[in-house]
């Protein structure tokens, strides 16, 4: 479930509120890369967070910081940062027909400033191009985070009721089971010697991230069910073409799967957008 615009998210709200400390906003992006840089899309947004423009230097993760202390301005009283998490199809929060918005869609996330100047981020990975090993195996030498001006009048990112969606996210995850479980019968024999280990696997690399202490327990656990059911999706695309005859089988398992990420989404939205709001109360 983690990527790097939840752990901004939850971690730089909770600074602004005043249940964080800078370096606990620091700790939680270095588990990503080693290394941030934020820099401005275009003049508004440099004036708006007073970030370099025309020249575009990049700064570091303490800037990082004051860039979203600068949109959000003082005075606030609740969350003034969003999450969106858009996907082609679903692109609520995110202000139409601009490259923020292009670019946030590529990117699967983005965070959404609103306050005393309304910006949204997105951040991109960096490798260092002359490391030898495979693309999918390297580690990223740095998070470069782009800083956009945004239209007045843009749509909110949205609010998910987390009761509801805690209840889809087990309704969903139950008609799949039960239409993967109609192909198990037919299924070949797959040549993998614990699918629970990959999913596992696939949880353990997300554990090293954590929500800030004020988090719901319910809103954690809602996290942690999508983590587990997002883990589930990923290694079960890999294994379905492997482990069925034919490709109408398959692209039934398929069907059958992609409803989930749809629910998974939306858990995570509601569940980010309870800690985001749990920081300023009391």
């Amino acid at each position: 479930m983690w990527c790097p615009s939840v752990s901004l998210s939850v971690w730089a709200n909770a600074w602004l509120a005043g249940v964080a400390a800078p370096d606990d906003v620091l700790d939680a992006l270095s588990h990503w890369a080693p290394k941030h840089s934020v820099t401005a899309y275009d003049s508004v947004a440099a004036g708006a967070t007073g970030l370099p423009w025309p020249d575009l230097v990049d700064t570091g993760a303490v800037s990082l910081l004051q860039t979203l202390r600068t949109a959000a301005g003082p005075g606030v009283t609740e969350p003034p940062i969003g999450l969106a998490l858009p996907v082609p199809g679903d692109v609520r929060g995110l202000p139409a027909g601009t490259q923020f918005q292009r670019d946030a869609v590529t990117a699967g996330e983005a965070l959404v400033v609103s306050g005393a100047g309304s910006i949204g981020l997105v951040p991109d990975f960096e490798y260092d191009e002359f490391e030898d090993s495979d693309e999918f195996d390297r580690d990223p030498c740095g998070l470069s985070w782009t800083v956009y001006s945004i239209p007045e009048g843009s749509p909110p990112v949205g609010y998910v009721n987390l009761a509801e969606a805690e209840y889809a996210l087990r309704s969903a995850v139950r008609s799949a089971a039960d239409a993967l479980g109609a192909l198990r019968a037919g299924a070949a024999e797959i040549d993998v010697e614990d699918p629970r280990g990959l999913v596992e696997q696939v949880l353990e690399s997300t554990r090293m991230h954590r929500l800030p202490d004020h988090a719901p327990d319910r809103a954690a656990r809602v996290l942690e069910n999508a983590a587990h059911v997002d883990a589930i999706i990923s290694v079960s695309a890999g294994l379905i073409p492997i482990g069925l005859h034919s490709s109408a089988e398959v692209q039934i398992a398929n069907d059958a799967l992609r409803p989930l990420s749809t629910v998974v989404r939306s858990a995570r939205l509601a569940a980010v957008d309870a800690v985001l709001h749990s920081a300023w109360r009391g």
